[in-house]
Parts: structure tokens; sequence; C-alpha cells
């Protein structure tokens, strides 16, 4: 019987990482679970793949992606233990929220670091092996924000973009030797790393930019109940990981794939405005001098006391202060 075939998934401890190494392991593959602290994330894997701990098909590899010792030392362990990876799925990633002005530089280097240098490096360890078996895929986990740059991510965004015209140069370079690329464009899951707990927040709430963080913060929570289990991330990866062609950019989930078809089609002025009106930011100028433009519930208000009469608005005012006095109940039992 042939031996199955081996995938490293870099960040494997959590979110689409865990999902994709546990759905991966179901369908008999040989997976090397790559993550900072093994000891803590490996007896997770384990419990939910129901592998005993010295399973061969479910490996876990110390993998620092912003210590270089780190990454030369995962890449010998992962040769040793299985050879040649058929796979190698560069998944792991960190989120930021901030403006550019607000950001701090340390950010913006553990950002490329973690998303780009340390992938191309962990990548340039493993490709001779791979080189020499004639076959393989590379999968790179990017984002809606690689596709188009979004506001108030600008180093997520730079990142994911990096990721992607790496991807797409090295396809170029590596297909004559039977290897391929692909890039998974992927839209909003839930995962630690839509959260507070999970991102790097350099946001000033009481900055120039707080008119537009609030409105965003608004409209980003209210998004995020729409996020889809990672576990449906991994249909996307399976299909991955069956492609033949020498290079590959695949959207995983409605939005990241409408967002695609959308870019295709829009010029880059559209789909700057279509952001820019999706995430609730004031045109072009609006702000000048410290002006902070109403926001559309604020305007409906401001309407409403032009054309009601004034007795009608006393009234409202009354009952909206009666409400705000009335008792709350057993609130907090």
């Amino acid at each position: 019987m042939a031996e199955p075939r081996a995938v490293v998934i870099t960040g494997a401890s959590r979110g689409l990482g865990f999902a994709s190494a546990v759905r991966l392991y179901g369908e008999g593959w040989r997976v090397v679970a790559a993550m900072r602290t093994p000891d803590r994330g490996m007896p997770l894997l384990r419990e939910a793949t129901g592998a005993v701990e010295n399973d061969g098909r479910l490996i876990g590899v110390q993998l620092d992606l912003l210590d270089p010792a780190s990454i030369s030392s995962a890449a010998k362990a992962i040769e040793e233990a299985v050879g040649a990876p058929f796979a190698l799925v560069h998944n792991a990633g960190i989120s930021a929220a901030g403006m550019v002005e607000e950001t701090d530089m340390a950010l913006w280097q553990n950002m490329f670091a973690t998303s780009v240098i340390g992938p191309v490096e962990l990548t340039k360890a493993l490709l001779p092996s791979m080189r020499a078996a004639g076959e393989g895929r590379i999968v790179l986990v990017s984002s809606a924000n690689g596709v188009r740059g979004q506001p108030g991510t600008a180093p997520y965004s730079a990142a994911k973009g990096a990721l992607e015209r790496w991807g797409e140069s090295m396809a170029g370079e590596i297909a004559p030797f039977g290897l391929g690329v692909t890039v998974l464009v992927t839209g909003m899951y839930d995962t630690e790393i839509i959260t507070d707990a999970g991102t790097t927040d350099d946001r000033i709430f009481d900055g120039p930019y707080a008119r537009i963080h609030n409105t965003m913060n608004t409209r980003g929570r209210f998004a995020i109940r729409f996020a889809r289990p990672p576990e449906r991330f991994t249909d996307g990866l399976v299909k991955a990981l069956q492609d033949t062609g020498s290079f590959r950019r695949r959207g995983v989930g409605l939005d990241a794939s409408m967002l695609l078809a959308s870019s295709r089609i829009l010029p880059s002025i559209g789909m700057h405005h279509l952001s820019r009106i999706a995430l609730g930011i004031p045109k072009q100028g609006a702000m000048r001098g410290g002006a902070w433009p109403l926001t559309t519930g604020q305007k409906a208000m401001v309407f409403a006391t032009r054309v009601l009469p004034q007795p009608v608005l006393q009234r409202l005012a009354s009952l909206a202060a009666k409400r705000r006095k009335a008792p709350r109940g057993n609130e907090g039992d």
C-alpha cells in the first residue's frame, strides 16, 4: 500500500489551520501540524481527530515564523519525519486594526515576518526536496484584504497582497519542476483572528480618525454575525490540494468569490468607492479641518426636526425621557 501523502499546515493550533488539520487527517493525509506551542496545541488536535500520541499520521512540529532558527529547525524536523511533503499550506497569520498614521512600525514588521518573510524562508528550506520529488502543491491562505486594500487594516492588507504577488512569481519559477501554487482568498470565518482577542488594536478612538473608527467598528461587529464556522473553509483547501495547474487563485466563501468577480469587472476607482460606502467612510474632503460629517441616523434626526411640528418633537422627547427613567426589571439577576 502506498504511503499517504504528507501535508504541512502552519498555524495549525487554532482557527482555519486547526480545522484543516482535522479534515485532512480524517481524509487519510499524513498531517504535519506546525505551531508555536505544540505542547498545548497537539493534545487538542489529537482529541479532535482521535489520534493517539505516537500516531505517525499526525505529527507536531514547533514553528515560530518570527525566529529564523525555529524555521530552520522546523524544516529539518519535517523532512526527517515525512521526507519531501507533497503540500505546504501557509496558513499562519495575525490580525491588526488601525489607520496607517496610528499603527506602530513593530506591528508592520511582525505582520510581514509572519505572513511573508517567514513563509518564504520555510518554503526555501523545503523546496529542494519537493523539487526532487517532482510533484507537490504550495497553498497560500490569503484574504479579501489581499485582493483590495481595506481602510483600517493596512498592515494586514499589505502583507496579504505581498503574499499573493510572491505566490504568482514563485509559480512561474517552480512549475517546470512539477510543482504548483494555489492562492486561497478567504472570506469571513469565525476564528480568533476576527475578534478583539486575536487582533493587535492600534486604533485611537479619541483621535482624528475617531468618526471613521466608530462607524467601521459598528458595521464590522454586525458583519461578524454572518461569519462561517472554520470547518466550512476546508472544502476550499481540499480542492486546492487537487489542483494540477501551475497557478490557481480560488475564492473560499461567497463573499470572497463575489469580491474576486467584482475586481475583474469594476475599475479600481469603482472598487475603492464600493469599499468606502460599505464601511461608512465619508467622501473625500468631508473631514477637512476636523469636521465630523453626520451619520445616517443623525441626518434622519436633523431631517425630523425640520419637518415635524414642535409639539410633536416635545412629546417624543418627553416619552424618551420617561423611558430612560423607567425601571429595567430584574436586570442582573
